[in-house]
């Protein structure tokens, strides 16, 4: 503890600086900005030689967007769904594999693991973000050693965007109301500050297959945030300060087995950041950059009961990122980005049911240092290769991250890349994983687990077809990510049993995905996927086909914007394929838990926006095939039994949600 007050009061002193930057830009490009206008951008892909299309508002306001768990809707690399039906957290995937091993950053910061993760989709409000990048493989090695499958970043809205007041306000058939505001004040040509708010409420438990057991908890959450920009000269300044608190509540309806707890999980946190960039030599784009951030939770979790009584789960936690970054060109076709890091992680944990974890306290502190060359003779070719070393005080260990991407453009028709680099991840088991602990099931977590380690390789041809006198795109990518050591959920080998454990075995992931864009005239726009997954671990010693875990995915999304686009008409329509559910047990009557496989998924979703001057309204609605999955929770009339569990989740667990909301624009032109 001596050492975390410590380096808190050492990040006090310095003035902890990240800086913001992106796969596609040098560091001071982007702390620079350009200016941006109020055309609403949409999909487009990274221009560098990393593998990814950035997210922009107008693909953003294509759905209802709420958080960034919703504003993948229309994307077809990444999927979201719910992964149970007690805490309600979203479970983002990428090239087949979990959302842990995809590093989420915001502005090119890293966002808190650990306890924290199962909900960052739902806590980054929709209003406030400008764009998401995603970029698929292993990614560039400035942001340090994670991102296995790839990386997610989410740019907010700017304080030194145009003054005024932007207020989005929503609400939907399943009682959900929600509100926004994003507010810019520039003091002066140089000062910009920023005030963001976001409040929500779920008002009604809902339980539409009558087992008594609520769907999905209801939510109270509200954020808010308040940035600053200075610029002075070659000088560039960011800052800001954030908190959170959030309240779910789940577990039975009431009136029925009164007697069962409720599940109610209470989080609250406070993050800062502060950013510092130096233009050296604007010449040879020679700049100096000091970043970090700094943050806070505290979560409280009741999650049911069993024969001994109430399981009660308890986390203390602080995260901290800084760097200290040195780019310079000596030509324009090369390149060079240098850099130390500082990272910390400290987790203090409480779980009334496992011994081991009895007020657990975990440190882990990582420096680093990494070097990034990229070669450019001409626009037609691109190699950026990336070598970072890391040493994990937590496992005594020091290790290496190589990474490599190239993009050749051999016509004008015609883009190829190819990436192929390791990646290490640090494993919270039950931090990450907690909703585990709702099940009857019994919760096994091994003690000594490893830094998890994966190479990913990858390639994609992207094609662009006169047709029409317009332009077809057509791209197809494959992606093959292979674990050496890996944290893995065995629900096989003993299906009375829910064992976190290390893989003894092999484990891997293929992925292959193909899309086509088209726009047949001005007012419409079509894009049309399919995606084939191949994901297998070792469970027991036997190779198997990764659980709950689709075999494919056919989107497409059709857009259309008459009227000189002041409607918008959007519809989208995606197929999640069937795939292996754990190994079934017997219930008190002696069926199965579940049949071997589930049946592939159908959901279909539309929306309506008119803009007027300085407003917008939408109305859409969600899941309108009303699709659900028939069970969601096991033996859900006897949670105290082990045969009791919700966390076998594959599919929607509520059916058609209607929705409507207004985005309002005060005082700006």
């Amino acid at each position: 503890m001596d050492t975390r007050h410590t380096l808190t009061l050492l990040l006090a002193m310095m003035g902890v600086a990240p800086l913001a930057h992106t796969q596609t830009t040098d560091t001071i490009e982007v702390l620079q900005e350009i200016s941006i206008s109020t055309t609403r951008e949409g999909v487009k892909r990274m221009a560098g030689a990393v593998n990814g299309t950035e997210i922009g508002q107008d693909e953003l306001f294509r759905a209802a967007c709420c958080n960034l768990g919703e504003s993948f809707v229309n994307n077809p690399s990444v999927d979201v769904n719910y992964n149970d039906a007690s805490v309600g957290a979203k479970q983002i995937k990428l090239l087949g594999l979990d959302g842990q091993y995809v590093q989420m950053l915001c502005e090119g910061l890293p966002l808190p693991v650990g306890v924290a993760q199962p909900y960052l989709l739902g806590r980054v409000p929709g209003s406030w973000m400008r764009s998401i990048s995603v970029s698929k493989g292993a990614s560039s090695v400035k942001n340090g050693p994670q991102g296995i499958t790839g990386q997610i970043d989410v740019e907010y809205m700017k304080p030194d965007e145009d003054q005024g007041l932007l207020v989005n306000i929503y609400g939907d058939s399943h009682r959900k109301m929600e509100g926004n505001v994003v507010g810019n004040i520039h003091l002066n040509e140089r000062l910009s500050t920023e005030i963001m708010a976001h409040y929500e409420k779920d008002f009604m438990h809902h339980d539409e297959n009558g087992d008594g057991w609520i769907d999905l908890p209801t939510v109270e959450q509200y954020n808010a945030s308040n940035r600053w920009k200075y610029t002075n000269g070659r000088y560039i300044m960011h800052a800001g300060v954030s908190m959170f608190g959030e309240e779910r509540h789940g577990g039975t309806m009431a009136g029925h087995m009164a007697s069962y707890p409720d599940i109610k999980l209470k989080s609250n946190g406070l993050d800062a950041y502060m950013k510092h960039a130096f233009l050296l030599d604007p010449e040879h784009n020679t700049n100096l950059a000091f970043m970090g951030n700094y943050g806070i939770q505290d979560f409280d979790g009741r999650l049911g009961i069993d024969a001994i009584g109430e399981k009660l789960y308890t986390v203390g936690q602080q995260h901290m990122n800084t760097q200290l970054i040195l780019e310079h060109e000596f030509t324009e076709a090369h390149m060079l980005s240098t850099g130390l890091s500082l990272a910390g992680e400290w987790m203090d944990e409480n779980y009334n049911r496992i011994p081991q974890y009895s007020n657990l306290t975990t440190d882990d502190i990582t420096p680093g240092i990494y070097a990034q060359y990229t070669y450019k003779p001409s626009y037609r070719f691109t190699a950026m290769a990336g070598l970072r070393a890391d040493h994990s005080s937590l496992h005594s260990r020091t290790y290496a991250t190589p990474r490599l991407h190239v993009k050749w453009l051999p016509t004008d028709w015609l883009t190829l890349r190819g990436s192929i680099g390791k990646g290490y991840r640090t494993a919270h088991p039950l931090a990450e994983h907690h909703n585990l602990a709702t099940s009857g099931r019994t919760l096994l977590i091994d003690p000594s687990l490893p830094l998890e380690e994966a190479w990913n390789t990858g390639a994609s041809a992207v094609f662009y077809v006169p047709l029409g006198g317009r332009q077809l795109t057509l791209s197809a990518e494959y992606f093959y990510t292979n674990f050496n050591q890996q944290v893995i959920l065995d629900f096989d080998s003993d299906p009375s049993k829910l064992h976190i454990t290390s893989l003894d075995g092999k484990s891997f992931s293929h992925t292959l995905q193909v899309d086509a864009t088209y726009e047949p005239s001005d007012e419409w726009s079509i894009l049309a996927a399919l995606r084939l997954n191949d994901v297998r671990c070792t469970y027991g010693g036997v190779l198997m086909e990764k659980p709950l875990q689709s075999r494919y995915k056919a989107l497409l999304t059709i857009g259309w914007e008459p009227l000189m686009a002041l409607w918008h008409v959007d519809v989208t329509l995606q197929l999640n394929g069937p795939g292996r559910m754990p190994t079934p047990y017997p219930l008190s009557d002696g069926s199965p838990s579940w049949d071997e496989r589930f049946p592939a998924c159908p959901q279909l979703n539309m929306q309506i926006t008119r803009d007027f001057r300085h407003f917008s309204v939408y109305i859409g609605g969600e899941n309108l095939t009303n699709y659900r999955q028939p069970v969601p929770v096991v033996d859900a009339a006897n949670p105290q039994s082990t045969t009791f569990d919700p966390t076998m989740v594959w599919g929607p667990v509520l059916g058609i949600m209607a929705y409507a909301g207004i985005r309002m624009n005060f005082w700006r032109m």
